[in-house]
Order: C-alpha cells, then structure tokens, then sequence
C-alpha cells in the first residue's frame, strides 16, 4: 500500500523493491524537501536487510524531474557573499565539517553558509546511494533536466521511456551557470570526458535513443512498460547478496576514479570483506562440496550459471543430478 510522505515522495512497499515516485509539484521540480526525503529513504533502504532495490519514478506523466526548483537556487546563491574560488572551496570544506555534526543544524540555518551545506548534504546522499548496498534505478518515464539528470545519473542503472519528445541533460549553462549537482563528475564518467564536455558545454540534452547509444541510459522501453521493467530489473539485482553489491560498487565508483594502486588497495580491501563473510563462506563450501558431488566445476555443469545467474546465487547442485 502507498504511503505519502509529506506529500513529495511517496513510497510503495514491494517487499524486496520499493518504488519511490517524486512528486516534485505541479512543475515536478527538485527542491529542499525532496533532497531531506531522499536522504531519509537511503537511510531506510540501508538499514532493512530485506530491502534490495528502489526504483525512482516520476508521481506524473511526462516528467521524471523536470530539473532543480531555480528560485531556490538562485536565493541560496545571492545569500552567500562573492568568494573567490580557494574561499569557495573552504568554505564548501566548512559545510561538510557542519553537515557532519547536526546539532549545528539550527545555526547553520541561519546564515548564509545553508545553501553551500544543503548542496554537500544532497552530495553526500548520492554517494551514500554509490556505497550502499541496495540497487538504486531511475525509471524515467518523462524528461530529466539539471539536477534531475543528476538524480538519474546517481542512480546505479537507468531505464528510460521511449518517447523522443523526453530528454535528459545538462542546460545549467543557458541559465549561466553549471551543473551543481554532480553533473559534471558522473555524466564524465558514464559516457565519456569528451563526449560529456560537449554536451554540458552546449546545454543540448539527449534523446533517449541518443542517451542510450552514448551509454546516458541503459535501456530504453516503452512509456508504458518503464516502471514494469526497472521492477523487474530491480528484482533481478535485487537477488545479489547486499554485502556483495555493497562491496563492488564502492570498490567501482570510488576506487574506479583512483590510482590503479590505490583502486586496487580498495578492490583487496573490499574483497577482504566479502571473503571473510557468513554468506561468502557457506556458498564456496557449497560450492566445493558440489564439485565431488558432480566430478566438475558447478559453473561448468549443464544450465548451473544460467541458474545462478537469476537467482543471483550458485544454487546448491546436491546428490540429486546424479538421477
């Protein structure tokens, strides 16, 4: 059954996947109460171990998120004063240090450094969504601009609607600006510098087909049909042990922008983890059980992977194949 959450995100319980539709008003925009919605949920998707996946979804036709509420931004941006950009940086550095310790919330508030820590709260949300270890899925059944885009290139996978009328991309440069949301470090990093450096420097979004040729999307479906297949994406992930995909996305997302040595580092380290879990154990001693069970490699034996595959587990093979 749907429950509203003030009104902006309203979540249905599907067991192992929720489905979050944003419902940003009348101009399905992105503003302070989604972004404080958004982190809550991530919070409660890491902590049930019985949920696995979220797909995100626009609450109306047409659009995912039409893009960030502009009025917020602009007033949050006059009320900081002119900074050069090393002041810009530490004042940035200052607004984490704050957002990490909330009892300062109240203070925060009131001067002009709010705007600068929500903007580092709203960061800090999407890399919690990187280093979780629930599947996050943009089910974009309309356009994503601005900071919907952002939203949408946060999320681990992508299922757009196949309608050339929907866009998505980065025109913060037509108002002046550029993208704040992490635009220009994750779309860089999903197509391509070049191809990313042009898009955001033009402003001129993408189409779905063009969006999945250059790899902005991973699938593209029909209108009525996109919601149902990023559930079943969803599903599909969602069968991985959530160690396991916590695991390989901080050791892709962070570790994948390091140094080949420090990249590494973070792969052994995360490894590590995995090796040393309870579930990690029992399925390789399955698993090596299951070799002098059948006399091969249970990967290797008849419709084995195909099986793991989609029930995201090596299924234990038993005396029974022997029949």
């Amino acid at each position: 059954m749907a429950q509203q959450i003030r009104g902006e995100l309203v979540i249905e319980d599907r067991g192992a996947v929720l489905i979050a539709r944003v419902d940003g008003g009348p101009h399905s925009l992105f503003g302070i109460q989604i972004a404080s919605q958004l982190d809550a949920l991530v919070t409660r998707a890491d902590r049930d171990p019985n949920v696995h996946a979220v797909v995100f979804t626009g609450a109306r036709d047409g659009r995912f998120v039409s893009h960030a509420d502009v009025r917020w931004l602009q007033a949050e941006g006059a009320a900081v004063p002119e900074l050069s950009r090393p002041l810009a940086s530490a004042a940035l550095r200052m607004a984490r240090g704050i957002d990490r310790v909330r009892a300062l919330d109240p203070v925060t508030q009131k001067t002009p450094i709010r705007g600068v820590a929500q903007l580092d709260r709203l960061h800090n949300t999407f890399l919690r969504m990187n280093a979780s270890g629930v599947i996050f899925i943009a089910a974009l059944n309309g356009s994503a601009l601005g900071l919907g885009a952002e939203f949408a290139w946060a999320c681990d996978l992508r299922i757009m609607a196949d309608d050339e009328n929907f866009l998505i991309g980065q025109p913060e440069v037509l108002l002046g600006i550029m993208p704040g949301g992490g635009g220009s470090q994750r779309l860089t990093r999903l197509i391509g510098t070049h191809k990313s450096l042009v898009a955001i420097l033009e402003g001129k979004p993408f189409a779905p087909t063009q969006a999945l040729a250059n790899g902005a999307v991973d699938e593209v479906v029909p209108t009525e049909e996109v919601v149902g297949r990023a559930v079943e994406v969803a599903e599909y992930f969602g069968r991985r042990t959530k160690g396991s995909v916590e695991a390989i996305k901080r050791s892709v997302y962070f570790g994948g922008s390091m140094s080949l040595p420090e990249g590494l580092h973070m792969e052994r380290t995360e490894f590590l983890g995995t090796d040393q879990s309870p579930k990690g154990q029992q399925l390789m001693l399955q698993y090596l059980d299951d070799i002098d069970t059948v006399g091969e490699l249970p990967l290797y034996h008849e419709d084995t992977y195909a099986r793991a595959l989609e029930a995201g587990t090596v299924p234990a093979l038993g005396p029974e194949v022997h029949r």
